[in-house]
């Protein structure tokens, strides 16, 4: 029996390509990084699953020269990089991974909120670096974070998650977000607000929120000088749902008190970006899932959905529910 063919964008963890082997005939690109785009374009001739990750741009054009493409698995809750109307069109499925990396993405935002308000990076590098020659009462002074209020932008699972954290810091929550959520008002007193009312009250904005065209730029200027100068801007959801220009002009200039960033709208970073030469801004690489538990969970869905497809099967994470007839 011939095995359908796969490509492998991203070198999964190996409890993902456990599942794959024997079931399906594919290649991997075993290294990190994004194939060439005409190498990729090239190899994707006769496959009928892909499997890949937020750097892999899914579009027209590669659906034109993969014209045997069934499903697209992408490896990331996030989908931002595919576009689901034309795969829509095409009969192709569209599969993500969620729940399995929402812990972990939660952990690490209230890292940044913890590591941004009591200034941890900075201390750390005055540490090493021999600065540290006497105590003092103001020296590294932050900000508190049990007590004061959470604003989060995207009430899904991981900012529920988040939620539920802040509620062990004692913090006031306040939401805003593209519908209700009754579980997490009744369960974690969290408050519905309108976005202004959230940036004006919150000693923290935390975006949880999916990258669409509604969303992009969704914090610019006006969002940010509404914010209390006081105020900490934390983002582990996508780089472009803020401006970065604005983003730095309010840190650099003291309309925000600083920012925790675990994305950004060029990935990688490049050293020239003009955020990292800010020390109120806390930045990590992109690393909101990277937890053993979670990228396992990631590697394990993503491959149970390519293969729940090409057998036939309704996938478990469908995006766009409306081609399975």
């Amino acid at each position: 029996m011939t095995l359908p063919k796969v490509y492998v964008g991203i070198p999964i963890q190996e409890v993902g390509l456990k599942l794959l082997r024997g079931n399906v005939d594919f290649k991997v690109l075993e290294k990190n990084g994004v194939p060439p785009r005409d190498e990729l374009l090239r190899d994707l001739r006769d496959v009928e699953g892909l499997l890949g990750s937020i750097p892999i741009r899914v579009d027209a054009e590669l659906f034109d020269a993969a014209p045997k493409l069934r499903v697209v698995s992408n490896y990331a809750v996030g989908y931002d990089n595919i576009d689901v109307p034309e795969a829509t069109k095409r009969g192709i499925c569209i599969t993500n991974t969620p729940d399995v990396l929402t812990p972990a993405t939660a952990d690490l935002a209230f890292s940044l909120i913890l590591a941004s308000a009591r200034r941890l990076i900075e201390a750390n590098a005055f540490l090493r670096s021999g600065d540290w020659k006497v105590w003092g009462p103001e020296l590294l002074v932050g900000q508190e974070v049990a007590g004061s209020t959470i604003g989060i932008i995207g009430m899904g699972n991981i900012g529920q998650a988040v939620a539920k954290r802040a509620r062990g810091f004692d913090m006031k929550v306040l939401y805003f977000s593209r519908s209700r959520c009754p579980e997490a008002e009744s369960t974690l007193d969290a408050k519905y607000v309108p976005l202004v009312e959230l940036l004006r009250e919150s000693d923290f904005v935390s975006l949880h929120c999916p990258l669409t065209e509604s969303t992009r730029g969704l914090i610019g200027a006006k969002e940010l000088r509404s914010m209390k100068k006081t105020a900490i801007l934390i983002n582990t959801a996508r780089g472009p749902l803020v401006d970065p220009q604005a983003l730095y002009t309010a840190c650099a200039e003291g309309w925000i008190w600083g920012a925790g960033l675990d994305v950004f709208v060029k990935e990688p970073v490049p050293l020239d970006e003009p955020l990292l030469k800010l020390v109120n801004v806390t930045t990590f690489p992109h690393i909101g899932s990277a937890s053993r538990i979670a990228r396992d969970g990631m590697a394990i869905r993503s491959a149970e959905n390519l293969l729940s497809v090409l057998q036939g099967k309704k996938p478990r994470d469908l995006v766009n529910k409306e081609v399975w007839k």
